[in-house]
């Protein structure tokens, strides 16, 4: 299995406790629990254990499957907003939809320079503006594809709106935020680090900088 913490594969053996006092004629509660040797992390699932065998329910912690840490470099204002949609994935796909909306929104305003309007046009003007590579500028509208704004026009016009969500979109989204991320504060903060490594070479070697 993949890890929930730490996202690295590795063969997973469960164990099984069951609750004191849960037991009755044909049915016995409990948890099921692993390890990742990786991280030294726990994963708990419930479990029902009955005369058809045991049965394992929700996976209770972690809740939700870890993403990408986002570095320091990503804007605080919008790092909250995708921190709090990844931690109530597993709860309500809704919130989580809702707050990614509310935060793709924002970053477009604010890093795309977007015609303040609603969110399908927003996310239009952008993908026309082919400022986005071809594989960012398709999630961006699959955004849109996904979560079916036409059949659902609150999803543009109120992004914050807690509304049903497509099978896949919560996930969709903060794909696509994550991509975002890279590209406007993690891959020019990456290049300008770069850049002044050279730049301090050059310098050494008696050679003009980068313009």
């Amino acid at each position: 299995m993949k890890c929930p913490h730490c996202l690295i594969d590795f063969h997973d053996g469960w164990n099984q406790v069951l609750f004191p006092g849960s037991c009755d004629a044909d049915r016995f509660d409990g948890v099921t629990y692993t390890r990742c040797p990786a991280c030294n992390r726990y994963t708990y699932k419930l479990v029902v254990v009955t005369g058809q065998g045991r049965v394992a329910g929700a996976m209770i912690w972690p809740k939700q499957p870890a993403r990408a840490k986002l570095p320091a470099v990503v804007d605080e204002k919008f790092a909250g907003d995708y921190r709090e949609a990844c931690m109530v994935l597993g709860d309500s796909a809704k919130a989580s939809a809702a707050l990614s909306r509310r935060c793709l929104q924002n970053l477009l305003r604010e890093k795309a320079g977007v015609k303040k309007g609603n969110l399908n046009d927003e996310i239009e003007e952008v993908v026309n503006s082919r400022q986005l590579g071809s594989v960012l500028a398709d999630s961006l509208h699959g955004v849109r594809v996904i979560g079916n704004f036409a059949a659902h026009p609150m999803k543009s016009t109120n992004t914050g709106e807690v509304i049903d969500v497509e099978p896949g979109e919560a996930e969709w989204l903060l794909d696509t935020l994550e991509k975002l991320f890279d590209f406007y504060f993690i891959e020019p903060e990456r290049i300008a680090k770069r850049r002044q490594e050279v730049n301090a070479k050059l310098k050494e070697a008696g050679k003009p900088p980068l313009k």
